[in-house]
């Protein structure tokens, strides 16, 4: 269990977007699906282990094979900002939405869409470039299947915003690669659901 510091500074300290109304392409930014599940951080500092919705609540002792995963992941500690979605067994892509409410009566497995790294073995990234982030992500996610960095769309912003929609993902979310991860509301991301 995360300690109360730890758990204020996870819900006081997520980064959000600015929801925009129409699809739109601009150099230097790249667009992700957008997951339709539930905003947590999956925690691993000092003898916390856990994951810790947006708005303070623990649910560590509901996702154990998950929460096992994330204590699973290379690296002494990490803070990272995702998605709790469900999968079906036979897709890593989500499937339904986490429910707060029944998340075990669900017949899909419980998986963690991570977007971003806030802190990465002691050191804190959030004045790192998006860009940078996202290569530390990577390397911290490769090869798990329950803990997955959120799927890039295409490069073009216009046709990610066509992709989104043929996938049938819940919208995109489009970030400036050069973006700090700053607490609160930013216009360096921008979210557009369908």
């Amino acid at each position: 269990m995360a300690t109360p510091s730890l758990t204020r500074q996870v819900a006081l300290g997520l980064m959000y977007p600015t929801e925009i109304a129409t699809p739109f392409h601009r150099e230097g930014w790249v667009y992700e699906e957008k997951v339709d599940g539930y905003r947590m951080a999956a925690v691993k500092v000092d003898n916390c282990l856990g994951l810790i919705s947006r708005h303070g609540t623990h649910y560590t002792s509901r996702f154990p094979e998950l929460v096992a995963a994330i204590g699973a992941l290379e690296a002494d500690t990490f803070i990272l900002d995702g998605e709790l979605a469900m999968s079906d067994q036979a897709s890593p892509a989500p499937a339904e939405r986490a429910s707060e409410h029944s998340p075990n009566e669900s017949k899909s497995l419980p998986i963690y869409i991570a977007f971003d790294v806030l802190e990465l073995g002691g050191k804190d990234l959030r004045r790192e470039p998006l860009k940078a982030r996202r290569l530390a992500l990577e390397d911290l996610t490769a090869g798990h299947d329950l803990i997955l960095p959120a799927r890039r769309l295409s490069s073009n912003g216009l046709r990610a915003w066509a992709q989104a929609i043929l996938g049938g993902c819940e919208g995109l979310v489009a970030k400036d690669q050069e973006s700090p991860y700053v607490p609160g509301r930013t216009l360096q991301w921008h979210s557009l659901t369908r």
